[in-house]
């Protein structure tokens, strides 16, 4: 019995770090075709109607995310965990009108800060083809770490603190 336990896990650990592998090569290559640009913005019209601007001394975290996108469920609450501690801006993308976002957010507990991308405007601009899209800036707001898919909320508050 030892040893089946033993086999077990030695296969769940080689399949894990072979998945964890294929997972950042395949966010490496979808992370190629980014807008790498200074992020331009300093202030923004959120859903709720409040203006929020931009704080020049800290990093960012911008959310690409749509109420459609199954994985976006998954990333959310990462999200919405980091920005109670970060400067995190969130761009719905494609979800329809703020009333049906707002909606969505009450029902998954999310608060994090929201800005309607209804006709992908800002996700042409950033050149974003898949969902969810994570792309970190350092205080200058130059771009330092981009993710496609799915990304731990360990992994991205590293790299929030890492560009500090």
């Amino acid at each position: 019995m030892n040893k089946k336990i033993k086999k077990y896990i030695k296969e769940i650990v080689k399949y894990s770090i072979i998945l964890i592998i294929a997972v950042n090569v395949i966010n490496f290559y979808k992370s190629q075709d980014l807008n790498k640009e200074d992020f331009p913005y300093k202030a923004f019209e959120l859903i709720d109607g409040s203006s929020y601007i931009l704080d020049e001394e800290k990093p960012l975290l911008i959310y690409f995310w749509a109420t459609w996108c199954p994985i976006c469920k998954f990333q959310s609450p990462n999200i919405e965990e980091l920005s109670k501690e970060y400067q995190v801006i969130t761009f719905a993308s494609q979800s329809g009108a703020k009333e049906e976002i707002q909606e969505y957010l009450k029902d998954n507990n999310l608060n994090f800060k929201v800005i309607n991308d209804s006709f992908n405007d800002f996700a042409y601009r950033f050149n974003i083809k898949a969902y969810p899209t994570t792309l970190i800036y350092d205080k200058n707001k130059q771009l330092k770490f981009s993710d496609v898919g799915y990304t731990s909320s360990f992994t991205l508050k590293l790299k929030l603190w890492w560009s500090k």
